[in-house]
């Protein structure tokens, strides 16, 4: 596997027309067929859903596998020695290996399971910063961030002290490095950082950014959220000391949540809840722990979610990430390309290495209104602040409407885009 690697410059605006043998084997209107979702239509138009950045669509595999635990050999897992739940911790487990593939590590136990990637990303702050940072210690975040990875490091910075100091973007929404550079120094304990902006699509070198900030001693999270559904992501060739990411953007169940840390590191720091499978041994008097990951997984698991996790990983993998991704780059250079053509329309986040994820914004219309009218025309897209409101405000904006591709999406459905941005003018132009 390779790290993540999503650049414009390198892939062809042809990409995705016959002819390219790297997307022989992607076959698009085959694999639509895989999702039951698009049998239907949204106001008597076919459904055009542009919003997998928010959340993707499920195929019929993810939801075979999640009514076959449900039907077959549903039970708790680790608790029981009956066949059922023999059978479900065994799947269970078996997901948790195949994450693991997927990230590229060879080690399970490195493979926290959580509620949800924010749920990861406060794990690491409660657990790992309320233990090892003190007052006066530095926290770098970058002005790109989601939400999810600036207000647990705010909790942290009002409870034990610590400082964050914010790297920040140029104009295009790249990451200015040489300015992110300057913020290291000794005090620099932690950098948590996006891999790729969900609301401008901007790729961050975060190799780089991890080589960079291990010289200084520190560490990295990375919030790999919106990279792990669009190229294959290598956790061991990245250096990452901590990898995030949420399955239900990767084709998986909602409910559940993945941390990535390296084992040395996650067996020195603390539980952060306590209960169920991460205990090792209780009395009135003292409580031991297991060790990673079930020392994080307190309570009943999200048993089912896990295995649906496995199964979308399962077929992603035999799609192949490299052609999904080139799939994707394809459809970003095609919307761009249309989209850059409409008079008064204005796109965000204009960096030379993007993910298939495009905002915008028009003269004639509040990003609201655009994302009502098109609805009308079964076009489903994200508009609002996209819980990034520290990018809106670098941009002097309140919201953009916001366009993210899947591995389901088509140049057709970015004609029907169009078309229907062609009907936001007409209205209110």
């Amino acid at each position: 596997m390779n790290a993540v690697v999503i650049s414009r410059s390198s892939q062809s605006s042809e990409v995705g027309q016959a002819g390219d043998n790297s997307l022989m084997a992607f076959d698009v209107e085959r694999v639509r067929k895989d999702f039951p979702i698009f049998d239907q239509k949204v106001h008597g138009r076919p459904l055009i859903y542009l919003d997998s950045g928010a959340s993707a669509q499920k195929p019929q595999q993810v939801i075979d596998a999640m009514s076959t635990a449900y039907e077959t050999y549903y039970a708790n897992v680790h608790r029981g020695v009956h066949v059922m739940s023999q059978r479900s911790t065994e799947a269970y487990e078996s997901a948790r290996e195949k994450i693991a593939k997927f990230l590229n590590t060879n080690n399970s136990n490195e493979i926290v399971l959580t509620g949800s990637a924010t749920e990861a990303i406060n794990l690491v702050a409660y657990s790992y910063g309320r233990k090892f940072l003190k007052a006066g210690d530095e926290i770098i975040l970058s002005h790109m961030e989601h939400h999810a990875n600036i207000v647990p490091w705010q909790l942290l910075r009002d409870d034990v002290g610590v400082v964050l100091k914010i790297a920040p973007i140029l104009d295009d929404g790249s990451l200015d490095l040489e300015a992110f550079e300057a913020l290291l120094g000794s005090k620099t304990k932690l950098v948590a950082m996006t891999h790729i902006s969900n609301a401008l699509g901007t790729v961050v070198p975060i190799k780089q950014v991890i080589n960079k900030v291990h010289e200084h001693g520190a560490l990295v999270l990375v919030d790999g959220c919106q990279a792990t559904p669009h190229s294959a992501v290598d956790v061991q060739a990245l250096g990452a000391d901590f990898y995030v990411f949420a399955p239900h953007k990767v084709y998986g169940p909602t409910g559940i949540g993945v941390l990535y840390g390296r084992e040395d590191l996650l067996n020195t720091m603390p539980p952060w809840q306590g209960g169920g499978d991460m205990i090792a041994s209780v009395t009135f008097d003292k409580t031991t722990f297991q060790k990673a990951p079930l020392r994080f997984e307190a309570g009943t698991p999200a048993i089912v979610e896990t295995i649906g996790l496995g199964a979308a990983i399962d077929y992603v993998s035999a799609l192949g990430m490299e052609n999904i991704a080139a799939h994707e780059q394809g459809l970003l250079h095609y919307a761009t390309e249309r989209l850059n053509a409409i008079e008064g329309l204005t796109i965000i986040g204009t960096a030379p290495d993007k993910a298939a994820i495009i905002s915008f914004i028009m003269d004639c219309a509040h990003p609201h209104d655009i994302g009502t009218i098109v609805d009308q025309m079964g076009v489903a897209l994200r508009t609002g602040h996209h819980c990034a409101q520290p990018v809106m405000d670098r941009f002097g904006l309140s919201a953009t409407a916001r366009v993210s591709f899947g591995l389901y999406n088509t140049r057709q459905d970015i004609d029907t885009l169009i078309d229907a941005i062609g009907a936001v003018k007409e209205f209110l132009g």
